[in-house]
Formats: C-alpha cells, structure tokens, sequence
C-alpha cells in the first residue's frame, strides 16, 4: 500500500525499551514487561501477551472524586507486549516523577502510569463550595506519568513574590512545595451585573510550578464515555 497514510509519520515505531513513551502528539505506546496501570478504556490497540484487568477499589483502586465529582476507575495491565493509549485524542505528555518529587494532578489528565509510582487523594480547604477540580491525586515515587489535555498546556512557574490563580476548571497539576487555597475574586451581586463569573480561583503559593489547560470550559463527566 502507498500513499501519506502509510508514511513514516503515521507508523508505529519500533520498540526501544521497556515503558512509556511517546507515540504521537495524541496517543502514548507502553512497552509492557511485567505491570503498568492505565485509566479504564484508554487502551487503542496492544499487540503481544497481554491481560487487561480491572483494578478493585478496595485499596486504592480509583483516582477517587476527580475533577468531575466522579472516580476514575482504573485498570491493570500485566504480561509482555504493546499498548497504546489515548483519550478523546486528547494531547499526550510525560511527567517522570523521581525519588522525593510530589506531582498533584487532576484524576480526568491521568491516562496511564508505572506501577512503581503510587498515589494518594489529597483536597483543597474549602473545596465543598465549588463544583469540582478540588479533589487531587498526589503521586509520589519513581517512575513515569502519562498525563492528558485539551490542548498544549501552560507551565507557570509559582514564586513567594508572585502567587498564580487558577480558575478550578483549567487545573492539571502542580509540583511539591505549593500551597493552595480559594480565592473568591467578586461578589454575587458583581456577577449578576455582567460580570466575568469566574467568583472562586485556586491560588497557588511557594515555589514551583503550576500546570493549567487552554479551556475553562467545565469538563464532561467521565462516566458519560
């Protein structure tokens, strides 16, 4: 067969080492020599030995209240071979976390992960007087991360002298050694006379960085795929 399709830019590449790399702009290719997590149906295609699992929640089976309000089930992938992964054609990134680095990241940007990394659900003060994007997963260890967005996302780095907002909708993740909290910019009455709407931002404090999407737009539940 001929023709730009079958090109090199669109072919799979030749596997180089085990673990998580990056296929294309929108899908990750996991070489899987034991076992890796992956966000439930985020799998395009595999070839080899493998077996899809679905990972209780019992203990620490689901990226509990993502940024929907809803869980992010997960899935364990054991054996060796291929898998690739993507999500709504979402952009694909790599975050590769190292002993005593802390990445908080929203459950709906997670698309898969090393098992060596693990993971705890962390919240932001205050957090029940917002619609969502309040309710986090830490991840801690040694391994890589693949992570979503819609879009090319936008690292701002965070110092003492110059704290970020962030509207709630457009968080995805932040580094170790920051604070957060809510800030309410304007009152209702403002919002109710044209104003922006955008009443409650997480600020973020310290030093690091803070990772953010180029949407505000509220995020669709995950259990609507």
């Amino acid at each position: 067969m001929k023709g730009d399709l079958f090109s090199s830019r669109h072919m799979a590449q030749p596997a180089v080492a085990p673990g998580m790399t990056v296929e294309n702009a929108k899908c990750l290719r996991y070489t899987v020599n034991g076992e890796m997590l992956a966000r439930q149906g985020a799998m395009i295609a595999y070839r080899g030995s493998l077996r899809f699992e679905r990972k209780g929640q019992g203990v620490g089976g689901m990226l509990k209240r993502a940024v929907t309000g809803e869980g992010l089930p997960l899935m364990v992938v054991r054996g060796e071979g291929e898998a690739w992964f993507a999500h709504e054609a979402q952009n694909c990134f790599i975050v590769e976390v190292e002993p005593g680095d802390e990445f908080t990241v929203n459950g709906r940007n997670v698309l898969c992960f090393d098992a060596t990394l693990s993971y705890r659900i962390a919240t932001v003060k205050g957090a029940g007087i917002t619609g969502g994007g309040l309710f986090n997963s830490v991840f801690t260890g040694h391994g890589g991360l693949g992570l979503v967005c819609e879009g090319n996302p936008l690292v701002i780095p965070v110092s003492p002298q110059y704290p970020v907002y962030v509207d709630t909708d457009a968080i995805v993740g932040w580094t170790a050694g920051l604070q957060t909290s809510l800030h309410r910019s304007q009152s209702i009455g403002s919002m109710l006379r044209g104003g922006s709407g955008e009443a409650v931002q997480l600020v973020l404090r310290g030093e690091g960085h803070v990772v953010v999407r180029p949407s505000e737009a509220t995020p669709q539940k995950t259990g609507q795929h």
